[in-house]
């Protein structure tokens, strides 16, 4: 059974639910995954308890440690700021957490030359504490947008989703993708899994998800889930 440690927000933890249920489209119902959700909404904000490190970790502790008692084989967190906490995570927590981070990377190994430009869309929080550039400074140039970018288009687009207002997250985030690609990322990882319900609701991303240039961590961590569930 997968574990899915949610309520970062609700609708990624959802997002990565419909993830999974696309996955398997046309199986029978018996041969969908098991899986779990445990939507725990009351864990602190992560960006603004960066500061307050134990009071996080000891929310996520208890959120993982619920999943384990229900008999989860391994969890997952749609979430990736809340990946700040992981080494200590995993360090208190006795089964296996997928790290999104290294996920996404070991996908943009096989796909992208070494030193290509990569850009990344996510909070200011996930862009703080290094969790993608843990793994991937040293084979890529990884890039973001700048500090106006940055509050104007995605800091915007996240709060528009996270508001219920998608068609206007699509809006907000248009400008930040477009500097990505005018100076030539190879691939955008969505590093906040409210920012591909922005980008892939509406059709006018259409012509781009054709190009395949966006990496949505959320979809990803879907399919290597599925790959490991299917070993149990």
């Amino acid at each position: 059974m997968i574990g899915i440690l949610g309520g970062m927000g609700t609708q990624a933890g959802l997002d990565f639910c419909n993830k999974l249920a696309v996955l398997n489209r046309g199986k029978s119902d018996q041969k969908y995954p098991l899986f779990i959700l445990y939507n725990k909404s009351n864990i602190p904000k992560r960006p603004e308890n960066l500061n307050k490190y134990y009071n996080v970790l000891k929310s996520l502790i208890a959120g993982c440690n619920l999943l384990k008692k229900n008999k989860c084989k391994f969890i997952v967190m749609p979430c990736n700021t809340a990946h700040y906490w992981y080494d200590d995570l995993q360090k208190k927590v006795k089964i296996p957490i997928i790290s999104m981070p290294k996920e996404v990377y070991f996908h943009t190994k096989k796909t992208c030359k070494k030193n290509s430009k990569i850009g990344i869309l996510c909070t200011e929080a996930t862009l703080k504490t290094g969790v993608y550039n843990k793994y991937f400074d040293k084979n890529f140039k990884l890039v973001s947008p700048d500090q106006l970018l940055q509050t104007k288009s995605v800091n915007k687009a996240i709060k528009y989703v996270k508001l219920g207002k998608v068609k206007e997250a699509e809006k907000a985030i248009k400008p930040a993708i477009n500097y990505l690609m005018k100076i030539k990322c190879k691939k955008i990882i969505l590093g906040c899994t409210e920012l591909p319900i922005a980008i892939f609701a509406y059709k006018s991303f259409k012509k781009i998800k054709k190009s395949k240039i966006f990496i949505d961590p959320n979809l990803l961590l879907a399919n290597v889930s599925m790959k490991k569930y299917k070993k149990y």
